[in-house]
């Protein structure tokens, strides 16, 4: 790859996380259009790098292309949102049910970590997207790597819906509810128990995982 081609490429990853950050941080609404001109001042990039990230985020399932419109940030129906937690809790009980005995927690632990520093200094995007990891990381356990990836952008599509949530913040029960409820959930991994870990996957509320 020459030095120009990396550039170029450097720009798409920082677009494509910055604008994923605004998305699913809830700064912008879903169905909200997304202006080039106003992004490529606001990035400081040029039009090829940010359409090539807008693909990226559409393929990610959080922008969504309208013909002869343009861009906006992903939206998802009631429906959508239903098919997608029960997406989600399918795949969780297949990772479960094929999980090897005596697993590497190493990066369900770290996950956790992670989940504890974010709530401490209430980082709202920063715990979600360690709930997104610790969850993910359940998954992997499975040792099913496409699973694994499939499982990951479910659960981004959940965390752009929820990213609407997150800043009613009388809705949100207190972080540090979470950190125990995946306490607990790690245990339940731990002990090596199937059922228990269907249990307190269970517990997570109205299957809400960001709350």
């Amino acid at each position: 790859m020459s030095h120009e081609e990396l550039a170029a490429y450097s720009l798409v990853e920082l677009a494509v996380d910055r604008l994923r950050r605004d998305i699913l941080s809830g700064r912008t609404d879903p169905g909200e259009r997304l202006v080039e001109e106003q992004l490529t001042r606001r990035l400081g990039i040029s039009r090829a790098p940010l359409r090539e990230a807008m693909r990226l985020l559409a393929q990610q399932g959080l922008v969504e292309h309208i013909p002869r419109r343009g861009a906006r940030v992903a939206t998802l129906s009631d429906d959508d949102v239903r098919e997608l937690y029960e997406v989600r809790d399918v795949l969780e009980r297949h990772a479960i049910a094929t999980m090897p005995p005596g697993p590497d927690l190493t990066g369900l632990r770290s996950a956790l970590d992670v989940m504890r520093k974010a709530t401490e200094t209430d980082d709202r995007l920063e715990l979600a997207n360690a709930h997104r990891r610790f969850h993910t990381e359940v998954v992997r356990l499975s040792g099913n790597r496409q699973l694994t990836d499939l499982y990951e952008s479910i659960l981004v599509r959940i965390q752009l819906y929820m990213a609407v949530n997150m800043r009613r913040e009388a809705e949100i029960a207190r972080a540090e509810d979470g950190v125990h409820r995946h306490e607990r959930l790690f245990a339940a991994v731990e002990s090596g128990d199937a059922d228990a870990v269907r249990a307190a996957l269970g517990e997570h509320g109205a299957r809400a995982y960001l709350t």
